[in-house]
């Protein structure tokens, strides 16, 4: 090849080299200036051991509860298989921007609150507190929000020190707190008794009153409250059903009832899923994001 040709190649080559570099640089710039799609928190919900035609064992979860946390609070829901064998508090805590403490239908054990299991402690699900418990002490020292639901609401209270009562309603002067047997999902899940907050307390002005109706579908029920637990609400028979927990730095309200129901249409329970989205949401940017850059 001519000298003469070889130069206009290698010039030639020179020039597509150049351009290609420039569009890269061009394209990453522009990609640098584009708003990012933020991606949601996301919001670890505790799964409950449950077999499918009593064979098949699995970790599930309410739809009901993925439904609130989506729709309502505006995270991305995560089931998590609550059992040590496969999942550790550290690593949830790493992961997850903030926890959903779900009902279930296995109590937590007594001898967790110092007590000895009899027949009307019901069943239990000891892997479940075994991962539950020590997560709600986490949350509470690290500031990570998590929403206490009935089982959840009672876990709290053992997590920091407290008792349960094995059945609410063979205490004197107690009503019948548990799912109705018979009846739809909707007729389940109605709302049965008013619960009443402290005045200008947490959850009156959360909810903009200071007596709402909720459903009820517990069978226990605090008898002695934790350490730093603030009761503020109760169902008309003295039954405890709000709590939060004192000087905590982050989200810790908790309900005996069930607000997962219908959350995005009922006016008690938007209010507590849109403040806690908001909380998990203040976490993930905030704490939460300056301890994965220091992971």
């Amino acid at each position: 090849m001519k000298s003469a040709q070889l130069h206009e190649r290698l010039c030639t080559s020179d020039l597509l080299l150049f351009q290609f570099s420039l569009y890269w640089v061009q394209d990453f710039a522009s990609e640098q200036k584009a708003p990012r799609i933020m991606a949601r928190p996301i919001v670890g919900i505790i799964g409950n051991q449950y077999e499918i035609e009593g064979r098949y064992p699995t970790h599930a979860g309410g739809t009901m509860n993925s439904a609130a946390v989506a729709e309502v609070a505006g995270c991305l829901p995560l089931i998590v298989p609550a059992d040590p064998r496969y999942v550790s508090v550290a690593a949830l805590l790493d992961v997850c921007d903030g926890f959903l403490l779900t009902g279930g239908r296995p109590n937590v054990h007594p001898e967790e609150y110092g007590e000895a299991p009899t027949e009307a402690h019901g069943t239990f699900d000891r892997a479940r507190d075994a991962i539950t418990l020590p997560l709600v002490r986490a949350c509470v020292e690290r500031g990570q929000p998590f929403l206490g639901i009935c089982r959840g609401f009672q876990e709290v209270n053992v997590a920091l020190g407290g008792t349960l009562h094995p059945e609410i309603r063979d205490l004197p002067g107690r009503d019948n707190h548990r799912m109705p047997p018979d009846g739809t999902l909707e007729e389940r899940f109605a709302p049965r008794h008013k619960v009443r907050f402290t005045p200008g307390g947490v959850f009156h002005r959360l909810m903009g009153a200071e007596e709402v109706m909720t459903n009820t579908l517990h069978g226990q029920g605090i008898a002695r409250p934790g350490h730093r637990l603030v009761i503020d609400g109760w169902a008309p028979d003295g039954t405890l059903e709000a709590l939060y927990v004192e000087g905590a730095p982050g989200f810790t309200l908790s309900v005996q009832w069930h607000p997962e129901y219908n959350a995005a249409n009922d006016p008690v329970s938007r209010p507590l899923f849109e403040a806690f989205g908001d909380a998990v949401r203040g976490w993930a940017a905030g704490q939460g994001a300056q301890m994965r850059r220091r992971a």
